[in-house]
């Protein structure tokens, strides 16, 4: 009983700590300053374009200046959310950007054009998790790829993070959709290493560990 009210009361404490100012949705970190802040990110002015995730395009390689990190896409799982990074990745959107949070045992979130929390690409893709009324049953464990969203549930749209430590907690609430197979030891170098502002994992320009590319496999 003790388990599941300290469940839902960290549940309320992500949802919370999500604030918005003048309509711009900012990350923050909850009073613990501990792996249960949320990822955030603002949301972006376009409404979720008609998009089919392609099935051939489901290995990705991240390169980054610390090393490579392999994931598998599942679109089967989050279409929306698949063909909205394979379109980024197509257009190359996602090459020279950075991890611009980074909170060791928790997970590290990039794919940020201005490099601050607040930015992404042009449209906006429908929440596909369950608290906005879609079935995701990918659940956020170690590796898992999520995409970074402020309050607004339909708000994703090119930040994504990657789970380094099981948070389980997050399902329902954000969309996964895919996972590492190879460079975890890469992710972990990151968010071990990566020296960060605050307990919300603000990384500051110049330390900020680079996405050199992605590309599919």
């Amino acid at each position: 009983m003790k388990k599941r009210i300290l469940s839902a009361v960290m549940a309320g404490v992500l949802l919370l700590a999500l604030c918005a100012c003048d309509g711009v949705a900012t990350p923050t970190a909850s009073p613990s300053a501990s792996p249960s802040a949320s990822p955030s990110a603002s949301p972006s002015p376009s409404a979720t374009p008609e998009v089919t995730p392609d099935p051939e395009k489901v290995h990705v390689v991240i390169e980054t200046n610390v090393g490579t990190i392999k994931a598998e896409l599942y679109p089967d799982i989050a279409p929306i959310t698949v063909a909205n990074f394979q379109k980024l990745v197509d257009e190359g959107f996602y090459d020279g950007l950075t991890f611009h949070r980074i909170i060791d045992g928790f997970m590290i979130q990039g794919g940020d054009p201005k490099g601050d929390g607040t930015g992404g690409s042009p449209d906006k893709i429908k929440g596909e998790f369950l608290a906005n009324g879609i079935e995701n049953n990918l659940s956020h464990e170690r590796g898992v790829l999520s995409m970074a969203r402020s309050n607004d549930m339909d708000s994703a749209s090119s930040q994504f993070f990657i789970v380094q430590e099981d948070s389980t907690y997050l399902d329902g609430m954000y969309a996964a959709f895919g996972k590492v197979t190879e460079g975890m030891d890469v992710v972990d170098k990151i968010a071990k290493e990566t020296p960060v502002e605050d307990n919300n994992g603000t990384v500051l320009p110049e330390n900020q560990p680079k996405i050199i590319s992605i590309t599919f496999e």
